[in-house]
């Protein structure tokens, strides 16, 4: 073999290794599923190693209720929350196993008469929102682009909308006499969930105080009053 030859294979092997971190080289599984793994030593793995999702049981195990879930099918009574709303999401640890490394999540989302989800974002995941269940009012939901527009909606049952990834969104119930029950889909297996109200207000340890005040434009008492309505100190 050549000089050439021998010069050219690892700068060929090194083009391969920077095309598979742009191109992200093998995105999807490798196999058809890959059913959680959620025994006790698994999960003690998963935690010590760093896994990206869970580890997979032996594909020959796998049975028909691993890809299946009745933990949105129990309603929630959201009317003791903050804000009225309660969340059930999908997790391969605990109620979908199946799902795992599949890149999604479902959430069922219950909304107390009057009750709302407030501003928030999901970080790792675009949402479509299903209303399954709405009273006269219906669900009005919107979210603000980065040149903060705002695009609303206002939504019966049957009716979806979608978030995009990252955008800062609302649900709202407009009924304030009956409950509505909204039904999620997300395109990541978690796709976290960060409310502009605890993150303005709600950190630990808090945000200097000076900060808020100057974002806000608020004084420090209204700091305090805004903290002790969101539950802190």
């Amino acid at each position: 073999m050549s000089t050439d030859h021998v010069t050219l294979i690892p700068r060929a092997i090194l083009t391969l290794v920077f095309l598979c971190i742009v191109s992200k080289c093998d995105p999807d599984l490798l196999t058809d599923y890959c059913v959680a793994d959620t025994t006790p030593t698994s999960a003690a793995a998963a935690t010590a190693f760093h896994f990206n999702g869970l580890p997979c049981i032996d594909p020959a195990t796998a049975r028909g209720d691993h890809f299946a879930t009745s933990a949105l099918s129990r309603s929630t009574d959201p009317s003791a929350t903050l804000f009225g709303f309660n969340v059930t999401l999908t997790s391969p640890a605990t109620s979908l196993p199946g799902a795992n490394a599949q890149g999604l999540a479902m959430a069922r989302i219950d909304l107390a008469p009057g009750g709302m989800v407030p501003l928030h974002s999901h970080p790792r995941a675009s949402e479509v929102a299903l209303v399954l269940s709405a009273a006269g009012g219906g669900v009005l939901v919107g979210f603000a682009d980065t040149s903060y527009r705002l695009y609303t909606q206002l939504l019966r049952a049957g009716e979806a909308f979608v978030f995009p990834q990252g955008m800062v969104h609302f649900m709202r119930n407009l009924d304030t006499s009956a409950p509505a029950v909204v039904l999620s889909g997300f395109n990541s297996q978690s796709p976290g969930a960060q409310l502009v109200p605890f993150s303005a207000f709600r950190t630990e340890p808090p945000l200097p105080e000076e900060v808020v005040k100057k974002t806000f434009k608020i004084t420090g008492q209204d700091v305090q009053r805004i903290q002790r309505n969101l539950g802190g100190s």
